[in-house]
């Protein structure tokens, strides 16, 4: 069963979530302004839209070869900023939305089998 979606993740969780190290979260944190985890005790917890961004990230990154710079002018581009998704249907038509629906249930699946 998965946990709310407002349910806090530390670091470790969302590090093998999205099979990045740690110090990567940690160094993503200093180069993009919009993570922002909870900071307790020294310990960092983060919200479920924290790990979407994140994975956006390591999306941008890894998968797409966006350089640190270019994903952060990515990130404050006007069809980024201020949404997770695109919420016009001009932007909409954008998106592989079978793409995202399988990231989404492979998500799922991972989530159900570690909680």
């Amino acid at each position: 069963m998965l946990k709310a979606e407002n349910a806090y993740r530390t670091i470790t969780e969302v590090a093998d979530l999205l099979q990045v190290p740690a110090s990567v979260l940690r160094f993503w944190e200093t180069q993009f302004h919009q993570i922002k985890p909870i900071k307790r005790m020294g310990r960092r917890y983060y919200q479920a839209e924290d790990v979407v961004l994140l994975a956006r990230i390591r999306d941008y990154l890894y998968k797409e070869g966006f350089t640190i710079k270019g994903v952060q002018k990515r990130l404050k581009s006007p069809s980024e900023q201020g949404s997770l998704f695109p919420e016009t249907e001009a932007e909409t038509s954008n998106v592989d939305a079978d793409k995202i629906r399988t990231e989404l249930t492979d998500l799922k699946q991972y989530l159900s089998e570690y909680i």
